[in-house]
């Protein structure tokens, strides 16, 4: 129907009769048609005659060099620029202007996606009909001669050379020489013009080449056994993008070009295109890890990809063969043979370490990130196990014993052996804690700990960390400890925290009480066995175990409390004497006070006699008698009178508090606690007459006086006075003590008179409520049921409300009709309160 191509032909009758085409002579653009008949009996194809029908004239513009029908527009091409026409209204527009100096324009139809192509110099435009661009600009390596189509490809030819772009990515996907030396002069290109072609052809001055497009799989092989893995994999997604190819093909390719690059002993770029594949799994790198047979044989899948690279060894083996085509290809190279050998290998030869190196590096990298997809048990197990291989022959500790303390899926069988044998005993001891089987664990970090303090063994990690020996033992033996104490925390068994109990209390106390104290254990120890098993050099040890038990536990036994109580006592004892003995000069002594002070100070937040004074003043289930025997003979004044105290010994409590520790505000205290008046007059006959040829307490006597003396009989205090007290002390108190209980007396007769007077009117107040009058007629109702009172029984509330007899005997006494309760809400009336 047009000459271009541009519509589908609908008859036989219309592509006989109907050609339309489009001429440009100087300044107009002629649209005509050419008219085709046949006699009849001939058939369609036996053309006799025609003529032309010029349909419609356009103004145009002059020196037009090449012109394209795309619908109903037409563009043409000048050397100053392209220009759009309508054929349908005849309007024109510039699609874009050409620079001062370039070459002659030119244009090509794409007829796959019905675009055209517009040539500035080296770079393409396609536009669509209405000139609006589509896509990017394809950028060509050179000035070209001829342009065709083909697929979802632009070819075009210059010198001899054939270059294959794609129409989307701009890429420049094949470049092809056909010609040979000494061929010149231009290049023509055809394609079949239809847009779906599969053959292009270029003609040169000495002969016509034919090429056709193969299959997408051959050109991709073609391209990896040259080494031209980027150009495979730009095909590919180009494939991909056009729908030709499916998104596992592109995994499968990225795979084939990684394993064709780790060969090729590019380990980092072989593990980029590992990671850029969706499909690979990681059980396919095993083989390069472990020699076969092994645990994960079964799990390598079968599949060698186009047989493009050799099957899968051990990286020692990869690394070795490499090196050896390596030197086979610096021999040929000196022979003048070409090899396919990278130039970077064949200028500077890696060594075997550093390529070693770089392959386990890279595989790890690769593992690493396939723990993060969601792999099933068998091949997590693989990869987790070989992860630590590959960290052991890195000796890298920090990952080989954060992989192995977090959860993991390490088979231990596969690497206890190894990791013994390689002294990495703290991973070990952190893979045999992280499945459970804490005793094994349990035992290297005993080991470790023992070794630590005989410099048999060192740890990697605190060299790397300090140059100081004398802490990294120490610290060694810490973290040693502090790893025990986790597992011991929540362990359940009794005997193995008690096996270790020992060891771990002798590097630090605080992990040991961590561990006897522990929350996280679903069975709590048996306090009878850990109170056997600690040691009783252990003082604090024993003491915290017990205060936890008493305190957090609410343990009620009273041979726990005696037990804690005896011990603090026992503690208090010593650590007086330690403060007597402190006045000594004795350098060792003074040291080992300060050591022992020290270790206290680690567990327990305040000194030992403020704890045990606590302690006795708060329980009532230790036995005080035992604790009196053993303090006796000690100086512990305040604990003494405690216990006296829960012996209910008042006089010796107050002997205590006033003439031992002189501390009046205390026994005063004391005598308020007891409330009776007979024990503040026998605390004044021990200030006045003390005993034991102590002079009396005056001072203390007058501060009695003075705070209760309304508490004591003044005759009494009178006769007990001693006739050597300095009469300025106690007048002064005795005319207070006088004055205020002739205060307190008033006060009574004031309260009692004010009490009779209240009684007195609330009395006038009921009488006065009683004898009010009310007045009922015919018309009064019941505020209740509403009903007539007349001459019924009739009851009043404080509140004034009315109710018969009938609604007072439902209500109650003490609610009225509008709900108040005069129990709980008391009505008090200004004429009750008293005014007088």
């Amino acid at each position: 129907m047009r000459a271009n191509g541009l519509k589908t032909k609908e008859t036989a009758q219309q592509r006989l009769g109907h050609h339309v085409f489009s001429v440009v002579i100087g300044k107009r653009l002629v649209l005509v048609e050419l008219v085709l008949s046949n006699r009849v009996g001939k058939s369609d194809q036996d053309i006799d005659d025609g003529s032309f029908v010029i349909l419609k004239e356009i103004q145009c513009i002059d020196e037009v060099m090449t012109m394209v029908w795309l619908n109903d527009s037409i563009i043409v091409s000048t050397v100053n620029g392209y220009s759009l026409f309508s054929c349908v209204t005849g309007q024109s527009g510039v699609i874009f202007s050409l620079p001062d100096v370039c070459s002659l324009p030119r244009l090509k139809l794409l007829c796959k996606e019905w675009n055209v192509l517009l040539l500035v110099d080296n770079v393409g435009i396609i536009a669509n009909a209405h000139g609006q661009p589509v896509g990017g600009s394809l950028v060509f390596h050179s000035d070209l001669d001829s342009i065709g189509e083909i697929s979802s490809y632009v070819v075009i030819a210059r010198y001899g050379k054939l270059e294959l772009y794609h129409k989307k990515t701009g890429r420049c996907i094949q470049m092809i020489t056909f010609g040979g030396e000494g061929v010149g002069g231009p290049c023509i290109v055809a394609d079949e013009e239809d847009g779906s072609g599969k053959l292009v052809v270029v003609a040169t001055p000495t002969k016509v080449v034919c090429y056709r497009k193969i299959p997408s799989e051959e050109q991709i092989k073609d391209l990896l056994r040259k080494k031209n893995f980027k150009e495979a994999i730009s095909l590919v997604e180009d494939l991909e993008c056009e729908g030709e190819l499916s998104k596992d093909m592109l995994s499968f390719v990225h795979a084939q070009v990684g394993f064709l690059l780790l060969f090729d002993l590019h380990f980092e770029e072989a593990v980029n295109h590992f990671l850029q594949s969706e499909t690979m799994q990681p059980s396919e790198v095993f083989p390069f890890i472990m020699r076969d047979p092994n645990r994960w044989s079964l799990l390598v899948p079968r599949n060698r990809y186009w047989g493009l690279h050799p099957p899968p060894a051990p990286l020692e083996d990869v690394v070795d063969d490499g090196l050896m085509a390596i030197q086979r290809a610096i021999f040929l190279r000196r022979a003048g043979v070409e090899t396919v050998v990278d130039d970077t290998f064949l200028l500077n030869p890696p060594s075997r370490d550093n390529l070693l190196e770089s392959a386990i590096k890279s595989i790890t990298r690769y593992l690493e990130v396939s723990c993060e997809k969601g792999l099933t048990p068998s091949v997590k197990e693989g990869v987790d196990t070989l992860l630590m291989y590959l960290y052991r022959a890195l000796n890298n500790v920090y990952d080989m014993e954060k992989l192995a303390s977090s959860t993991n899926s390490c088979v231990v069988e596969e690497l206890e052996t190894l990791l013994d044998d390689s002294g990495h005993l703290r991973t070990l001891a952190f893979l045999y804690a992280s499945k459970g089987i804490s005793s094994k664990a349990l035992a290297i970090w005993h080991i470790l700990a023992r070794n630590y303090s005989s410099g048999l063994w060192k740890d990697p990690m605190l060299e790397s960390g300090s140059q100081d020996g004398g802490t990294g033992i120490i610290s060694g033996k810490e973290t040693a400890a502090a790893e025990a104490s986790k597992l011991l925390e929540e362990s359940s068994d009794p005997a193995l925290v008690l096996q270790h109990l020992g060891w771990v209390a002798d590097i630090n106390q605080v992990f040991a009480v961590q561990v006897l104290t522990s929350e996280k254990r679903t069975n709590q120890l048996s306090p009878d066995e850990v109170i056997a098993a600690i040691d009783p050099k252990k003082v604090e040890i024993f003491q915290r175990y017990l205060q936890w038990l008493i305190e957090d536990q609410e343990y009620s036994d009273s041979q726990f409390h005696t037990l804690y109580a005896l011990s603090l006592a026992k503690s208090a004892i010593e650590a007086f004497q330690a403060e007597i003995a402190s006045q000594n000069p004795d350098p060792r002594r003074i040291q080992e006070t300060n050591i022992s002070g020290n270790r206290i100070s680690l567990i327990f937040q305040s000194p030992v006699r403020e704890r045990l004074q606590i302690f006795l003043e708060s329980s009532d289930l230790y036995d005080p008698e035992e604790v009196l025997d053993l303090i006796e003979g000690s100086e512990l004044w305040s604990e003494k009178a405690i216990l006296y105290k829960k012996l209910g010994q008042e006089a010796l409590v107050l002997q205590i508090l006033a003439l031992k520790l002189e501390n009046s505000e205390a026994a005063e205290k004391y005598c308020a606690e007891i409330g009776r008046p007979d024990v503040y007059m026998q605390l004044l006959d021990m200030y006045l007459d003390p005993q034991d040829g102590k002079e009396p307490m005056f001072k203390a006597a007058v501060r009695l006086l003075h705070n209760h003396g309304e508490s004591l009989d003044p005759l009494q205090v009178l006769e007990r006075l001693s006739p050597d007290m300095p009469l300025q002390l106690a007048s002064e108190t005795i005319l207070r003590m006088l004055r205020a209980r002739l205060h307190h007396h008033r006060q009574g007769r004031i309260v009692h008179n004010l009490s009779r007077a209240l009684d007195t009117d609330a009395s006038l107040a009921i009488l006065e409520e009683k004898s009010r009058h009310v007045l009922i007629n015919d018309e009064s109702l019941c505020d209740s049921c509403h009903a007539r009172l007349g001459t019924k029984l009739f009851a009043m509330y404080p509140d004034d409300t009315i109710v018969c007899y009938k609604c007072f005997r439902r209500q109650g006494e003490s609610t009225s009709v509008t709900g108040r309760n005069f129990k709980q809400d008391v009505l008090v009336k200004p004429g009750w309160l008293v005014t007088r």
